[in-house]
Order: structure tokens, then sequence, then C-alpha cells
């Protein structure tokens, strides 16, 4: 198949989109183009795909990101025998675009890949002022509605589907799990992977590696938002903590093993609270003992599995606690290592799902193909006969 890949808010070397999908799509032969935000991220395309580069969507203004976007749909997607779409800013850019295909007579099978409740995330932007975000949730469900009927859904998580009327296919966040046991956690050294910000705790990590130091070695990877950006810095420059900034996933995932505690301290926000925390999957898969706040996912995985702890939320000194009642007890603290990485590989393993994925998007180019043929068979976008 030739793959459209686009996504104008995801950082290119996002984890899903570049080190799951797309490598498992190129695995099994497929040929791709991504058409990402490379030059605003300051990265190269991988040299295994064809980049083209995009404007960035961020803040209010997102005009010249959505106008390139809808520029290269129209060029470049009638080549193309699926377009996978990763933000449901591009939503926006799709009414005229499937007109034109289908003027055109060559529409390739469109998929929106739901990331997360977008509705609900609205929440967060601070960006956004606050007597815009109920008319604009309203407007988001409306557009999730009309893209189910237009499109093929593609959802991170099992309870996406409370937002849609029927059934669509999951393909959710997990991790290439090595069948190797890991190296043991050590008793120093502690890691935060993931995009930081208020509402995901920046704030909290930056006091519990406050609490923590000069015990531990606090190492902190991922990008930040402005308004964290100088609180990250003053701590890295002070020495309570390590701040890699952002790397690629799998040069991240790298400096996992071997650690004593994996922090995920988001908050309590409507956007986390029927999402699963990739950052505790990825600590569990190496074998790293995971501190987390109650989101009830991440929950249920402590709980469930017995990798690691649940503390408060917006509670850094219990945080702190946790790290400190983990290296006090090696009994526990290799226990719940070899737990986390044994359920990460027995049941949330990304190589075996992977399969799955491809079939999908290669039964749905099968099905569009039957149905320009004349096949009376072929489903519609939504049928639950074929997307369940």
């Amino acid at each position: 198949m030739r793959i459209l890949v686009v996504t104008v808010v995801h950082h290119p070397e996002d984890a899903r989109i570049l080190h799951r999908e797309i490598a498992t799509l190129r695995e099994r032969g497929h040929r791709i183009v991504y058409a990402a935000p490379f030059a605003a991220r300051e990265v190269a395309p991988r040299p295994y795909v064809e980049g083209v580069d995009l404007p960035r969507a961020v803040g209010r203004d997102r005009r010249a990101a959505l106008r390139a976007a809808r520029a290269l749909l129209a060029e470049r997607g009638p080549q193309a025998d699926v377009v996978l779409l990763h933000d449901p800013e591009l939503l926006l850019a799709l009414p005229g675009t499937l007109r034109q295909w289908r003027r055109a007579g060559r529409t390739p099978v469109t998929v929106w890949d739901v990331h997360e409740d977008t509705a609900a995330a609205l929440t967060m932007k601070r960006w956004l002022p606050r007597p815009l975000r109920p008319p604009l949730r309203l407007a988001v469900r409306a557009a999730e509605r009309l893209a189910e009927r237009q499109l093929r859904l593609l959802l991170a998580e099992d309870a996406y589907q409370r937002r849609f009327r029927r059934p669509h296919p999951v393909v959710a966040n997990l991790t290439t799990v090595s069948p190797e046991p890991p190296e043991p956690p050590g008793d120093d050294r502690v890691v935060y992977l993931g995009h930081l910000s208020q509402a995901r705790g920046a704030p909290e990590l930056i006091e519990a590696a406050r609490l923590l130091a000069p015990d531990f070695q606090v190492e902190v990877i991922g990008g930040a938002d402005p308004d964290v950006r100088g609180a990250l810095t003053e701590a890295d420059r002070d020495g309570v903590l390590r701040w890699h900034g952002y790397l690629p996933n799998d040069r991240a995932l790298g400096l996992l093993s071997g650690s004593l505690a994996g922090l995920s301290l988001l908050r309590d926000q409507p956007n986390y609270r029927h999402s699963r925390p990739t950052k505790v999957v990825e600590y569990m898969a190496h074998g790293v003992p995971v501190v987390t706040t109650p989101t009830p996912l991440a929950a249920d995985l402590i709980e469930r599995y017995g990798c690691g702890l649940v503390v408060p939320y917006e509670d850094p000194v219990t945080a702190a606690q946790a790290v400190r009642h983990l290296r006090a007890d090696r009994l526990m603290r290799r226990r719940a290592a070899v737990r986390g990485w044994e359920a990460a590989l027995s049941d949330l393993n990304w190589a075996d799902r992977a399969t799955e994925f491809v079939m999908c998007l290669e039964s749905w180019v099968k099905e569009a193909s039957a149905a320009q043929d004349g096949d009376p068979a072929a489903s519609v976008p939504g049928d639950p006969a074929r997307t369940a």
C-alpha cells in the first residue's frame, strides 16, 4: 500500500506515529510518505520515509498549518491508498478535499487516528479563552460525529468508544517489550519520560526532585510547555534534576533500564481519566517500578500487576516518600520490576497488536477497492461488521 501519514500537531518523532505505526507498516513492505512539522521541530525525516515538511499548528493561529495540509492532501492524497490523519485539526481540511477527490475519481481510504479525548483536552489549553471552551467542546463532538460518517476511525483507548455511535478498532498505546529480562532496578536513579506541563505534574516533579536531592539523581526526559520551562531550567542548573529535553523515543527508552523508579504525576484532568499513560507501560516494559498518581487506568495497572506505588494527586512529598520506600525495600523493588516487565510482555506488548493494526488498514483498502468495482457487499465507513 501507499500510505500518506499527516500531522501538524505532533512531534515528527512521536512514538505512536513513527516508532510504532510507521515502523510496523514499513516492516510489512508498505511505502510511506510522512508529512509533519520537521523544520519547526528542528528534526530531519528518518531516511527510510519520504518526508514532507509542514508548518506546525500551535496556539491560536493554526491557519498556515491547515492551509498547507489542505494543499498537501489535494496534491498527494489521490496518489495514496490510505491517508492516515493524526490531528483533529485536520478534519477541518477535509470537506473540500473529499469533494475534490470524488470529482477526480480517486478517493483514498481516509483514517483518523484518535489519540485523545479532544473535547476534554480543551480544558487544559491555556491559550484558549475560557468562555470559548464550552461551545468548542460542542463543536468538537459534532465534528467527531461527522468524521464517523465520512472516515474510518482508529482509537487509542477502549474508553473512546463511548464518544461514537459505532464500534471502531482500538490501536492501544503500547510499547515493544524485549523478551529478555531487563536490568534490575538500581537504588539511586529516578526517571521521568514524557511531555512536561502543569497538567502533567511538572511542578510536583520538580518539588519531588528537590526533596530527593542529593541522595537521588532524577533524570527528566521530554519537551516542556513554555510556562514550566523556566522552572525546569533552573532546577537543572541547581543540580536538583537533570533535564535532557526532548529525545527521540528510541534514545529516550535507552535511559530507563536500571532506574529505581519511573514517575507519572499527572493531575486529575478529564482527558486523563480514561487514558492509559504510555510512560507507565514504558516503565513496566523496562523493568522500572512505577510511582503514579491515581489516574484510573494507571492505578489499575499498579493494583492488577503489583508493579509500583500509587500516590495522591499534587502531593510531591508523598511521591518522594514512595521513592525512598522503594529504595529501602530491595525485595519490593525487585518484585515490582519483574512483575511489571512480565505484565508488559504478556499483556501490553505492541508486537502482539502490530499485525492487527496493519491488517485493519489492508482490509479497508480491499473493501474500498471492491466498492469501486461495484461489489454490493463492500461496507461503508463505520459498518460495525467490518470495523469491530
